[in-house]
């Protein structure tokens, strides 16, 4: 099993669509609470999902074309789901007199006004991004911080040795 595992670490193309899957699989999954679950997402949320699509859809340029471009731009998408991740749960520990009042929702303000003021407003939070939904006991943003961590942690790893490689070839 050890053998196996090194084996891999040694072609980041496979690690790339491995981790590319597990990032679309992590949207679907939102939808599905969603939909299943009555889980509504806050614009936090739906930026959360955004951050892993790009994840996703940068490690798949990674599939082609592995090395130090595919680790920076995943670090870049890493960075901004980190980020949305801790403001989402610094939002959910703000005592219940200092959660911002609810706002109109993302639809509404995509159409509304130009997409950087859409991106300030959700950056500023709102009363919805309070609430805390948890899934086997661990808020949903707590898991995404983890897993964005996680998961960009491996895929630089592995870019970044294949850029090492390339270069000693």
């Amino acid at each position: 099993m050890i053998a196996f595992i090194r084996h891999q670490w040694r072609q980041p193309a496979r690690v790339n669509l491995f981790i590319a899957l597990i990032c679309f699989a992590l949207v679907g999954v939102a939808l599905l609470l969603e939909a299943i679950g009555g889980m509504e997402p806050c614009p936090l949320c739906v930026f959360q999902r955004i951050a892993f699509l790009v994840i996703g859809a940068v490690l798949l340029v990674g599939v082609f074309f592995p090395g130090r471009i595919v680790a920076a731009s995943s670090l870049v998408g890493v960075a901004a789901g980190i980020g949305l991740a801790w403001r989402h749960l610094w939002l959910q520990s703000l005592p219940a007199d200092q959660v911002p009042a609810c706002g109109p929702g993302l639809d509404y303000l995509v159409g509304v006004f130009p997409m950087t003021e859409v991106i300030g407003m959700v950056l500023a939070g709102s009363g919805e991004c309070a609430e805390v939904d948890r899934v086997l006991g661990v808020s949903i943003p707590l898991w995404t911080l983890l897993i964005y961590a996680l998961l960009g942690a491996v895929a630089i790893y592995v870019n970044l040795g294949a850029g090492r490689r390339a270069v000693q070839r």
